[in-house]
Order: C-alpha cells, then sequence, then structure tokens
C-alpha cells in the first residue's frame, strides 16, 4: 500500500506491472508443464530465483542513477508487477509438498489470492482512493513501509552471512542455480527486449524495462524461502551468484539496448 500510493498510479504504470505479472505468470506455467523445462527447474525455489528480480533494492535505484525520470513510473510498475507476483503466487507454490500434485488448483490458488498480503494491499489502496484519503495515508503508510525494508535486509544479510562463512561450499552450487542465473539475467531481458520490440516502445522504455528484468533474484525469494522453509540454502545461493553476475550482465545490457 505504501509504495502503491507513494508511487501513484498512471497508464505506464500499469502497463509495466501488467507486462511484468504476465510474462513471469507465463515462465511458470511453462516451466511446469513442459517436463524437459520442469527437469532443468525442478523445484519453485529455482523458479522463483530465476523470475523474480531485486528491482526494489537495486533496480530503481539503476534507473534512477542512468534513466531520465520520466521512466520511474515504468520501473516502479515492473518492480509493482514482480513484486505482486511474488507475493500473491509465491506462499501458494511453496506450500505444495509433493511435486507430482497438480499444478494448478483453482480453489486453494483462489484462497492464496485472496489471504495475500499483496491482494490486500491493492484492495486497501483502492478504498484509500475511493474515499480520497491517498494524500494522508501516503505519508502515514511509507513510514512502516520503510521499517519493513529495513528487515528484509537485515533477513537476507543473515542468511548471506551464513553462506559466506561456511567457505567450502561458497563455489558449490547445483547446476540448477547456473540455469536459474541465465534465465534471470539473460533469458528473461532478452524475452522483455522481444515484448518491447514488438509492441513498439521507445529506446529509452525498452531500456528501463530490460534492466528491471535483468536484476539478480529478488530479496522476497529469500523471504519466503524463510517463511515456508523450502529451499532456504538454495534460494540464498541464488541471490548470492545471480547478484555477483549482475555486476557484469547489466552494465552488459545498458550497453546493448542504448547501441
Amino acid at each position: 500500500m505504501g509504495l502503491l500510493l507513494r508511487a501513484g498510479i498512471n497508464i505506464d504504470l500499469i502497463n509495466s506491472a501488467i507486462l511484468a505479472f504476465t510474462i513471469i505468470a507465463s515462465f511458470i506455467v511453462c516451466i511446469n508443464y513442459l517436463p524437459v523445462l520442469k527437469n532443468i527447474f525442478p523445484n519453485y525455489s529455482l523458479q522463483l530465483a530465476g523470475l523474480i528480480g531485486n528491482t526494489s533494492f537495486l533496480g530503481i535505484p539503476i534507473a534512477i542513477a542512468l534513466l531520465p525520470t520520466e521512466t520511474i513510473n515504468l520501473t516502479i510498475g515492473f518492480d509493482l508487477g514482480t513484486t505482486l507476483f511474488s507475493w500473491i503466487f509465491g506462499p501458494y507454490l511453496l506450500q505444495k509438498t509433493s511435486s507430482n500434485s497438480t499444478f494448478l488448483n483453482f480453489r486453494k490458488l483462489v484462497l492464496s489470492i485472496f489471504n495475500s498480503p499483496a491482494s490486500r494491499g491493492i484492495i486497501g489502496v483502492l478504498i484509500i482512493y475511493l474515499f480520497g484519503l491517498e494524500n494522508l495515508m501516503e505519508d502515514l503508510l511509507w513510514i512502516p513501509a520503510r521499517f519493513v525494508i529495513y528487515l528484509a535486509i537485515i533477513v537476507v544479510g543473515a542468511r548471506l552471512g551464513i553462506i559466506t562463512n561456511r567457505k567450502k561450499i561458497i563455489l558449490k552450487f547445483r547446476k540448477n542455480i547456473k540455469y536459474s542465473l541465465f534465465l534471470k539475467l539473460f533469458v528473461l531481458p532478452i524475452c522483455i527486449y522481444i515484448v518491447c520490440r514488438l509492441f513498439n516502445l521507445e529506446k529509452i522504455a525498452t531500456t528501463a524495462l530490460v534492466l528491471q528484468a535483468g536484476t539478480p533474484s529478488a530479496i522476497s525469494t529469500i523471504l519466503l524461502a524463510e517463511a515456508f522453509k523450502r529451499q532456504r540454502e538454495l534460494a540464498a545461493k541464488a541471490l548470492f551468484t545471480t547478484t555477483l553476475a549482475s555486476t557484469i550482465t547489466i552494465p552488459l545490457l545498458y550497453l546493448i539496448t542504448n547501441f
């Protein structure tokens, strides 16, 4: 609610949020319905790590530093799209205990959507706009929003600290993590670039969206793994490797999209 009210809602934000949400959902469906891809990404922690990017803490600051201010709603919209997907569908996916169970259980999915903090946040924002309280609530909700962000960073730092202190396993990554890295830093940005070209978006808008797609794995992937006790170390390692590799891939993406 705090982020939505802070950013404001316009057509660029809505379109980029829908784009991010739709692309990620499409990848999730394809991975889980195609046996070849399912073997490569056998669990949902790997899938989320390969699709949900660190747009809030890295993507938006990079966009602010490199791009004109008129692209900020595109970048925030992309962030909202990925955030909504991760917190609406992430809990539903990570609570699945059997890899052989039906991918879409619509009853559980609907319950997960309505129980999601993201869905409740959207409903709350709509109610605030309905009563014309957005100016009052924007500053009020931004205070706890920042507090939650700081706590999230602490959790991630603690998990990454455990990995880096265990020096013997820092470089012993499963090959599946390499696939998540490739998906997150190469395949997803290329897909977003192709979609942007198909819709004839301006170069600067395309650059903004590609940079968001090319961010490393999100903090939320660790938070969800911690909350549901699912492949916590795997999620942390994916975040660790993609963050390191992104120091090279993000500048490359910026140069390529501006070539």
